[in-house]
């Protein structure tokens, strides 16, 4: 990882790619995460780590399959949230979204467990900033 200051603007100006994150900095074992996003994701589970979402721009939903019953929590443009460990989340962004995530290094984005993924839907760990 570069030790310079990373510009989240141009880093999201340099890439079109929905649902494809690219890796900004790390952070200990985790990794610093931006992606764009627009329409539905798929419903997938992270079992061993939680997700943490910061809303840069646009808003994102986030639906949750809780002990309880299905959720959506609604994240406006700075808003963070985190989706915990285990628990099945679909995120959607009805307008052009853009995030910051926060995962360990190496965290696959459609989770260890995941519905069929869509073409639209990068199923990675993260791609570097060119």
């Amino acid at each position: 990882m570069s030790q310079e200051p990373v510009s989240l603007p141009s880093a999201l100006a340099s890439f079109t790619e929905q649902w494809s994150p690219r890796i900004v900095t790390a952070v200990n074992d985790y990794d610093v995460r931006i992606a764009k996003a627009e329409g539905e994701h798929v419903w997938h589970v992270h079992d061993h780590t939680d997700e943490f979402f910061l809303v840069l721009d646009g808003e994102l939903h986030i639906a949750l399959r809780e002990p309880d019953g299905e959720r959506t929590v609604v994240l406006p443009k700075g808003s963070v949230f985190t989706v915990p460990r285990g628990t099945e989340h679909k995120p959607y962004a009805p307008v052009p979204t853009e995030i910051l995530l926060l995962e360990p290094t190496g965290t696959s984005t459609v989770g260890d467990r995941h519905d069929e993924v869509p073409a639209h839907v990068d199923a990675t760990t993260g791609h570097a900033l060119n």
